[in-house]
C-alpha cells in the first residue's frame, strides 16, 4: 500500500478498467445479498410485532395484543412507503430540481442505468461536509443525497464513485435495512430527550439498544460489497478509493454534528470513535477498503511509480 510521506494512503492515477462490470454484478452472490436483507427486513418485522403483541399479552390481554400488533403494521407500512423522506427529512435534505443540478442528474442517470436500478430522487444536504446517502426501500423507491462539499471536490472520478457506491446499497436492498435502522435507532433516541437527569438514565438504557438494532441488522461485509460493485459500475476503483481516503482526511478538517443514529447511512464513519457515536459504528476499516480496491488493480503500484 502506498503512503504519502505523513503515512496517509496516498492518491492513485486514473486507470482503465479492471473488474468486467455485468460478472460482478449479476454474480451469486449479489442475489444471495439481497434475498438476505429482503429476509431481515420481514424479520424485523415480525420480530417488533411479536415484541408488542407480547408487551400487550401481558399487560391488557388479547384486546391491547390486536391493538399494539396493528400499530406496529401501520407504522412499518408507513415506513415503508415514506422512508426516504424520513430519513432525508432527519439529515436536512432538501429535493434538487433538475434545472439547479443538469450535470448531476445526468451523471446519477448514467451510472443508474450501469448499475441496473431506476434513477433515484436526488437531494442536497447543504453543508460543506463531503457526503453522500441513500434512504428508502429500495430501487423503486430511494432517495440520492449529496452535500454541497462534495459537489466542491471537483475530482470527477470521486464523485461517480461514491455515487456508484450508493446507488450499490440501492441495488442490494442495503438501503431497506439501513433506512430502517436508523428510523428505528433514532426514534428510540429521541425517546430519551425529556430533560433533567432522567434524559441520561434514558440513554443509558435506549442507547445501547439502539445500537444492538443496528448493529443486528446491518454487517460491515455491505460496504465491501458495495464497494466492489461500484469498481465494476464505474469500471475502475480507483475513484471511490481515492474518494474514501478525502472523506477520512475531511473528517478531521471540517466538524460533523448529527445524531450518531445516522452513522449507518454514510460512506465512511463521520462521528468521533468515543461516546455514543461508538455505539454505532457499522463501518469496517476504511484501510481494509481502500486495500481491497486496490487490489481489483494489481498494476496500480507501477502505474503509480510511472505517473
Amino acid at each position: 500500500m502506498h503512503q504519502s510521506p505523513t503515512g496517509r494512503l496516498a492518491a492513485s492515477p486514473r486507470t482503465s478498467a479492471t473488474t468486467p462490470r455485468r460478472s460482478i454484478l449479476n454474480r451469486p452472490g449479489s442475489k444471495f445479498l439481497i434475498a438476505r436483507n429482503i429476509l431481515k427486513a420481514w424479520l424485523l418485522l415480525a420480530g417488533v410485532s411479536a415484541l408488542l403483541g407480547a408487551l400487550g399479552w401481558a399487560v391488557g390481554g388479547l384486546h391491547l395484543l390486536s391493538i399494539l400488533v396493528f400499530s406496529a403494521l401501520l407504522t412499518a407500512s408507513a415506513v415503508y412507503w415514506f422512508a426516504d423522506r424520513i430519513a432525508l427529512g432527519m439529515v436536512g435534505a432538501r429535493e434538487l430540481p433538475l434545472g439547479e443540478s443538469p450535470a448531476l442528474h445526468s451523471t446519477v442517470e448514467r451510472l443508474a442505468a450501469r448499475a441496473g436500478v431506476p434513477k433515484p430522487k436526488l437531494y442536497l444536504l447543504p453543508d460543506g461536509h463531503p457526503r453522500a446517502l441513500v434512504a428508502g426501500r429500495g430501487p423503486h423507491g430511494s432517495g440520492l443525497a449529496v452535500s454541497a462539499g462534495l459537489l466542491g471536490i471537483g475530482v470527477p472520478a470521486e464523485l461517480e464513485g461514491l455515487i456508484a457506491h450508493e446507488l450499490a446499497h440501492i441495488r442490494h436492498r442495503d438501503v431497506l435495512l439501513q433506512t430502517a435502522a436508523v428510523v428505528l435507532a433514532a426514534t428510540l433516541i429521541e425517546l430519551t430527550r425529556v430533560g433533567g437527569w432522567l434524559q441520561r438514565g434514558l440513554l443509558f438504557v435506549l442507547g445501547p439498544i439502539a445500537a444492538a438494532f443496528v448493529h443486528l441488522l446491518l454487517s460491515p461485509q455491505r460496504e465491501f460489497a458495495a464497494d466492489l460493485a461500484a469498481a465494476s459500475i464505474c469500471e475502475t476503483p480507483h475513484g471511490l478509493a481515492d474518494a474514501l481516503i478525502r472523506l477520512e482526511q475531511a473528517n478531521e478538517l471540517i466538524e460533523f454534528q448529527a445524531s450518531a443514529a445516522t452513522e449507518p447511512l454514510y460512506p465512511i464513519n463521520p462521528f468521533a470513535e468515543e461516546g455514543l457515536g461508538s455505539l454505532f459504528n457499522t463501518h469496517p476499516r476504511l484501510l481494509d477498503r481502500v486495500v481491497r480496491l486496490r487490489e481489483l488493480d494489481p498494476d496500480w503500484r507501477a502505474n503509480l511509480r510511472a505517473a
